[in-house]
C-alpha cells in the first residue's frame, strides 16, 4: 500500500473541495491535503495544481502566498498534475490580462477567436467553452491507460494553450478549432478539462496519476 502526501495547492481560488474529494476516492494509502503552506507543498510526494479563474489573479496569489518556488520545484522534481489554470500557468505568457506564467513550457495562452467559434453545422459556439467534450489522444501516455481515445471530459474555459513544442501535446479537443487540451513532459501532466467533474472517466484518470511513476 502506498503512503505519503498528495498536496492540492490552495492559492485562494478554484474548486478545491471537489478536487480533494475526487483524489481521496482513488488515493488509497495517501493523505490528500489542500494547503497554501509552502512547506506542505515542498514536502508532498505528489502535487496537484487545480483551478478556475483568471490568470492575473492566479499568478498574483501564487506570489502573495509564497507558493511560486515550491510549485516550480514540484513541477521539476515530482509527479505534478495541473488542471485548467494549472495548465495555463505553466506557459510563458497569457493574453488574459497580459501576464507572464511560470515559463515551464514554451508557448502562449490565447483566447478563443470569436470569428472561428462555429460548430460543424455552422451554429455559433459560446465562449466560455462549457460542458462535455472529447479529448483525442495525441500520443500514448501512462495517464491515458484504460481511458478511451476520444473520451469525454468536462470543460469550463475561455482560453487555451498554444505550445511551441508539438512533442509536449498529449491531448487535443475540437471547439470551433482544434486546440491543445493536455500536455506532458517528464514528471508533468496538465490538462484543460476538469477530471474531478468528469465522472468515472475522470476518476480513472486521477487514479492513473496517483499510481504514476515518471
Amino acid at each position: 500500500m502506498a503512503s505519503g502526501v498528495v498536496a492540492v495547492v490552495d492559492y485562494g481560488m478554484g474548486n478545491l473541495r471537489s478536487v480533494r474529494q475526487a483524489l481521496a476516492r482513488v488515493a488509497e494509502g495517501y493523505d490528500v491535503v489542500v494547503s497554501s503552506d509552502a512547506s506542505v507543498v515542498a514536502n508532498a510526494e505528489r502535487v496537484v495544481f487545480p483551478g478556475q479563474g483568471a490568470m492575473p489573479d492566479c499568478m498574483r496569489e501564487l506570489d502573495a502566498r509564497g507558493l511560486r518556488a515550491p510549485v516550480l520545484d514540484a513541477a521539476r522534481n515530482k509527479p505534478f498534475l495541473g488542471i485548467c489554470i494549472g495548465l495555463q500557468m505553466l506557459f510563458e505568457y497569457s493574453d488574459e490580462g497580459g501576464v507572464s506564467g511560470l515559463g515551464i513550457f514554451p508557448g502562449h495562452v490565447r483566447r478563443f477567436p470569436a470569428e472561428k467559434m462555429r460548430g460543424a453545422d455552422g451554429a455559433k459556439l459560446k465562449v466560455p467553452h462549457m460542458g462535455w467534450n472529447r479529448v483525442a489522444h495525441a500520443r500514448p501516455h501512462p495517464l491515458w491507460q484504460g481511458i478511451d481515445d476520444g473520451a469525454r471530459f468536462y470543460f469550463v474555459h475561455s482560453y487555451y494553450v498554444d505550445p511551441v513544442d508539438p512533442s509536449t501535446v498529449v491531448g487535443v479537443t475540437d471547439y470551433g478549432l482544434p486546440f491543445t487540451s493536455a500536455v506532458a513532459r517528464d514528471n508533468i501532466f496538465a490538462l484543460q478539462c476538469h477530471p474531478e467533474k468528469s465522472a468515472q472517466t475522470g476518476l480513472a484518470f486521477l487514479s492513473n496519476f496517483i499510481r504514476w511513476s515518471p
